[in-house]
């Protein structure tokens, strides 16, 4: 049986996140156990991290996480503190309607392995648990990339995908990345 724990920075699940917000984790956890069950894990890039799409259905257990820049009003924004950060986002109120949802999900050993999650946090997770629910991304628009900082943070050695990044693959990435982040916003709140 598939027993989630919710990693330290993701924050989908608390009551004012940065980003998507999961408003019915109950029927949210069924649909992401479901999507973990049919996963195919021989097409994961680094073993162990998943990147699982859930279904149209599951999109009304979330709000997303971005909004249009276009659609956020001069005073539609708010500061918060992310990750140590602080930033701006736009209010929740102007989150756009999600059109897809998906998570990133590590099995316990490749949390355990990755270079960001230290030691005192592996020995928080219960025993019973299989998977850690690393990020939830209920999406509206073109696909969302990394975020620019995230991407760079990769880069720099905080994730073992971004180093088999090609420089062909990194530049490619780094366009979409701009692209994205030009037109939208991520929402907190």
């Amino acid at each position: 049986m598939t027993k989630f724990h919710v990693s330290n920075v993701c924050s989908a699940f608390t009551p004012a996140p940065v980003g998507t917000k999961v408003t019915d984790a109950g029927a949210f956890t069924a649909a992401l156990a479901l999507a973990v069950a049919a996963h195919d894990p021989a097409g994961d890039r680094t073993p162990g991290q998943h990147f699982v799409m859930l279904p149209g259905d599951a999109l009304a257990t979330v709000s997303a996480g971005v909004a249009r820049r276009a659609d956020v009003p001069e005073d539609g924004y708010v500061v918060r503190v992310h990750r140590g950060r602080a930033d701006c986002y736009a209010a929740r109120p102007y989150a756009a309607r999600a059109t897809g949802l998906a998570a990133v999900v590590y099995t316990r050993d490749a949390y355990a392995a990755d270079p960001q999650v230290t030691a005192e946090e592996v020995a928080g997770i219960p025993g019973d648990v299989t998977h850690v629910i690393v990020a939830v991304l209920a999406f509206a628009g073109p696909k969302a990339p990394l975020s620019p900082h995230r991407f760079v943070a990769n880069l720099a050695g905080g994730n073992r995908d971004a180093a088999t990044y090609s420089a062909d693959e990194m530049r490619a990435m780094a366009r979409e990345v701009i692209a994205y982040d030009d037109e939208w916003i991520v929402v907190a709140g």
